[in-house]
């Protein structure tokens, strides 16, 4: 791995081009729900805020590696390279989708970008993600498995057992803990109070021998940085370890809408909103990580004002025929509903 001054500007650029897609993919999925009332069926996830956490432990893997999230899981496959069409197809129950309508926005899958799965059971990455880490020390692949959950899953005793195995058997992972302050409505700070001590998260490492790393995951370059050392350390048979990227939520825990609102259980920002905390969500967008890696490729010169430009018009483009290939795919035949259910 690169160290992160030695990144190449077509790197660097790269990186920032993969935050802009993730988050005009997330805030395509927000307009649908207000310019397309009903096209979006159960609940979306979404990842705006995380998008420097996202791309800077993924600029860390080599080729054949697997990234392995929760179901807050769209920023993942669009940096792997899966189709955004396909994607935003699935995500509207359309025959085209990755998994042709059936598993919508929390089962997104697709393989052939090394990105097995994810589901809707929290905490479900961390025991799947070691398990695959096993497969590939017991088959010598020398794959790295990139594991990614959020901070309430660390309570879950797939997280201690799990952990507990990668360090008895050194195993080829990476644990990203994604603590975006909140646990679907539960402040960070209350989670730690009433219901798992210990700040910062990642010391939770110290329990099975293995490093332990706080990030700030508004900062693309650091999380870049420590990721990489956790994945050249499991590459070497060192075994795993436990990032925790700190960075903040920007939509509701599910179903977000844009302004302005329009009829739902689910309003805009409802975590922030129920709890009073305006001046805290403009806090937080004031270090939006897009913003603040633009500001710092704008002041070094790795991009200019025309290049951004450029840039930004090519996803919001991409984004937009997304949304048309979407629109314009079939639904799944009615008499399918049941021809992948296996039990």
């Amino acid at each position: 791995m690169q160290k992160k001054e030695d990144l190449a500007k077509d790197r660097l650029l790269w990186m920032y081009t993969q935050m802009l897609r993730i988050r005009e993919f997330e805030e395509r999925i927000k307009r649908t729900f207000v310019e397309h009332p009903g096209v979006i069926r159960g609940h979306t996830h979404l990842g705006d805020g995380a998008e420097a956490s996202i791309v800077g432990a993924l600029a860390t893997r080599s080729e054949n590696d697997l990234a392995m999230p929760s179901y807050r899981c769209h920023g993942y496959p669009i940096v792997l390279g899966t189709s955004t069409k396909k994607m935003m197809a699935e995500i509207y129950g359309r025959k085209d989708g990755l998994c042709q309508g059936f598993g919508g926005s929390m089962h997104l899958a697709d393989p052939a970008h090394h990105f097995p799965g994810t589901s809707g059971i929290i905490g479900q990455a961390i025991a799947h993600a070691t398990g695959a880490a096993l497969t590939a020390q017991v088959k010598n692949t020398g794959q790295v498995i990139y594991c990614f959950f959020g901070d309430g899953s660390s309570k879950q005793g797939a997280f201690y057992e799990s952990l507990n195995m990668a360090a008895v058997w050194k195993l080829p992972i990476v644990y990203v803990l994604e603590n975006n302050e909140y646990q679907v409505y539960t402040h960070v700070s209350l989670e730690d109070a009433n219901h798992a001590a210990g700040d910062p998260l990642s010391q939770k490492a110290k329990a099975f021998s293995i490093p332990g790393v706080t990030v700030d995951g508004n900062d693309v370059l650091k999380v870049y940085e420590e990721v990489g050392k956790a994945a050249e350390r499991a590459r070497a048979g060192r075994g795993p370890s436990l990032i925790e990227s700190k960075f903040y939520r920007f939509s509701a825990h599910g179903n977000a809408i844009t302004v302005p609102p329009v009829p739902t259980q689910f309003p805009e920002h409802e975590a922030i909103e129920t709890y009073g905390k305006k001046d805290e969500y403009a806090a937080a967008k004031a270090k939006d990580p897009i913003l603040q890696f633009r500001t710092k490729l704008l002041g070094s010169g790795v991009l200019s004002e025309a290049e951004n430009k450029r840039i930004e018009e090519t996803v919001r483009a991409e984004m937009e025929e997304a949304v048309k290939f979407a629109l314009a795919s079939p639904f799944p035949a009615p008499e399918e509903a049941v021809k992948y259910v296996y039990a």
